[in-house]
This record gives structure tokens, C-alpha cells and sequence, in this order.
């Protein structure tokens, strides 16, 4: 469990979740998830731990709100999921937030504000069992160490856990924005030895496209809201949805191609690190090719003279090799720049699509 601005560790595995269920039937919609990886199994083999996940309504509603309480521009708002499990489907059906506090409230216990939460949802009959995390993101910057570290630290603890990314600013353009990720069972043994070395990554075949992988989310509400929302749509006005048709591209656009080139940058930088490791790995292979053909013309020279060899000598000792470069930093960094360009993709697709529209009306009116 993770806080604000420092690192939560899951109170133990009494949170783990429970496999009884409630009798409730996921609804038929789903949003199909673009996977940013696909999971190969439950704990390394065999299907995902978890293949959709069902949210009630009201969980919705209440990240919605928490964001709209505590969420300013960059910062992000954290929460704890609550539900269990039923089969391979994971249903979320309570949450409850982070309390926001600077990192000088030294005396605050932030596991036993979440234990103390639970027991009281507990003895109110309200789902309680932790089933992971929700955080807020800021133009879909949420692919970094941090989020990493969090995700496995919950899913080392709690199987069946995920973490929902909420973007508010495409929620505020129409279209609900909520999505579930888990570590692929891949990159969770990679975390477990805590090897991030370039051969390491490279052993278990780890790419960006292979970190992360998206689980469907199916949002369920309840027959009377359900009948409710009805009503009140009926009773609202008609919105004027003239707006929808505007040519004019809000700055969605530039901030994310903002946002891309300075992931670029670090790319760069990261890329300029590996050359320099690379650089400096030839040339200490060369000193040490041409130390050890200097070590071997003494020797032929002192047996020509009857005298005993140079003892050995261990040349690791000699010749450190230079520390190379950690490359799950720029794995992220490949996997945030690919989250920028397919959100660039979906908002071009749609100013595309009404540019086309608009030239097509402007030919057949001249």
C-alpha cells in the first residue's frame, strides 16, 4: 500500500481475498481493453489470475469524487479497493481514500488508519477485503518506478490484485476514462529477484509492450439505479451538443505531444548512458587483452632465461567492469511514450474524422 508520497506495504497476507461469492451476474457490456501486454498465467503458468474486473456504479462515482475533492492539476489521489473474488473474476465493491497529508505527520500510521477502515466497514456488513488501488493520473503519466514498486508489492501479497488508473482529463472530455492494469506474471519474476541488469531483462525476454497487462472492466449497477438513470434522463434537458462538432482542438493535443518529447529527451539521455557503459566495456576489454599479452612476452622472456613465471594474478580485481546502466528505467520510459502516442492516436483519429467531414460539406455546398 502505497501513500501519497511514500511507498505502503500491504499489511500481511490476512488481506488476501476470499473466494466465496454474492450471487451477482456481471452485465454483458464490457470495455474491451487494448492491452498494453498479455498476461501468460497465474503465478507464472497456466491463464491470468484475474481476466475481467466488475465495479460497481458507485465505486465509480466515488474515485470521481475524490479527485474532484483533493485532485489538483499534477497531483494525483490514491485509494484502497475492496471486494473478492469470484472464479477469474475480480468484483470491486467498495472503496475508500487515502487521507491527504504532507510527509512532516510523522506521528500518522497510515496501515493503521486502513486497518481500522476495514474493521469498521466489516462490522457494518460491507465488503472489506483489500483487492487493491486506484490512483489518478495527469495526461496518462502513470507508467513509472513508482507505480511499478506499488503494483508489485500488492500483487507479491494479493494474487488477484490490480491497480485502476482514472484520467480525469479525458473523463471532463466525455468519455469515462478508467482502466485496470496488472504486472504480467513475466515481469513479477523479474521484480521477485530484483535483477534489472540488461542480461537479466533480456533472459526473460521483457519489453515495454510486455510489462503491464490490461484486464477487461465491466462497470455493474444495480436494477433500481439502473431505472433511476432512466428517469432522470428523461427529465433532463436536451443538451446542446453543437460543441461536438467544433474543429477547433482543444490543448489535449499539445500537452501530450509536450509530455512525448520530453519522454523523448530521457529516452535520449537514457540511450547516450548505454553507449558511454558500451564504450567504456571495449576499452577495458582491450586493456585487458593487451595486459595479458604483455604478461605473456615476459613470461616466454624470463623462461628464455631460465626464471620462474609471474605468479597469477586475478584480473577481475585488476579490471572492475564498469557498472552498467539500469534498463528498467528506460523500459518505462518506452512503455509512458507508447501510452502518450496511442492517446494521441485516439484524439487525431476523432479531429480527423471531423476534418474529413467538414471538407466533404464544404465541396458539396461550393
Amino acid at each position: 500500500m502505497y501513500s501519497r508520497h511514500a511507498q505502503r506495504i500491504p499489511p500481511g497476507k490476512k488481506m488476501a481475498s476470499r473466494k466465496e461469492g454474492t450471487g451477482s451476474t456481471a452485465t454483458s457490456s464490457s470495455s474491451t481493453a487494448g492491452a498494453a501486454g498479455k498476461g501468460k498465467g497465474k503465478g507464472g503458468s497456466g491463464d491470468s489470475a484475474v481476466k475481467q474486473v466488475q465495479i460497481d456504479g458507485l465505486v465509480v462515482l466515488k474515485i470521481i469524487k475524490h479527485y474532484q475533492e483533493e485532485g489538483q492539476g499534477t497531483e494525483v489521489v490514491q485509494g484502497v479497493l475492496l471486494g473478492l473474488v469470484v472464479e477469474d473474476r475480480l468484483e470491486i465493491t467498495n472503496c475508500f481514500p487515502f487521507p491527504q497529508h504532507t510527509e512532516d505527520d510523522a506521528d500518522f500510521d497510515e496501515v493503521q488508519y486502513q486497518m481500522e477502515m476495514m474493521r469498521s466497514l466489516r462490522h457494518v456488513n460491507i465488503d472489506h477485503l483489500h483487492v487493491g488501488w486506484y490512483q489518478s493520473t495527469y495526461y496518462g503519466s502513470f507508467v513509472t518506478r513508482a507505480l511499478l514498486d506499488s503494483q508489485f508489492s500488492y500483487q507479491h501479497a494479493i494474487e488477484e490484485s490490480v491497480v485502476l488508473i482514472y484520467d480525469p482529463i479525458k473523463t471532463a472530455q466525455g468519455s469515462l476514462s478508467l482502466k485496470a492494469y496488472r504486472l504480467t506474471p513475466k515481469l513479477m519474476e523479474v521484480c521477485k529477484e530484483k535483477d534489472f541488469s540488461p542480461e537479466a531483462l533480456k533472459k526473460a525476454n521483457i519489453t515495454f509492450e510486455y510489462m503491464f497487462e490490461e484486464v477487461p472492466i465491466v462497470i455493474k449497477n444495480s436494477h433500481l439505479i439502473n431505472v433511476l438513470m432512466w428517469e432522470l434522463e428523461k427529465k433532463s434537458a436536451v443538451a446542446d451538443k453543437h460543441e461536438l462538432l467544433s474543429l477547433a482542438s482543444s490543448n489535449h493535443l499539445g500537452k501530450n505531444l509536450q509530455l512525448l518529447m520530453d519522454r523523448v529527451d530521457e529516452m535520449s539521455q537514457d540511450i547516450v548512458k548505454y553507449n558511454t557503459y558500451m564504450r567504456n566495456t571495449s576499452k577495458q576489454q582491450q586493456q585487458k587483452h593487451q595486459y595479458q599479452q604483455r604478461r605473456q612476452q615476459e613470461n616466454m622472456q624470463r623462461q628464455s632465461r631460465g626464471e620462474p613465471p609471474l605468479p597469477e594474478e586475478d584480473l577481475s580485481k585488476l579490471f572492475k567492469p564498469p557498472q552498467p546502466p539500469a534498463r528498467m528505467d528506460s523500459l518505462l520510459i518506452a512503455g509512458q511514450i507508447n501510452t502518450y502516442c496511442q492517446n494521441i492516436k485516439e484524439f487525431t483519429a476523432q479531429n480527423l474524422g471531423k476534418l474529413f467531414m467538414a471538407q466533404a460539406l464544404q465541396e458539396y455546398n461550393n
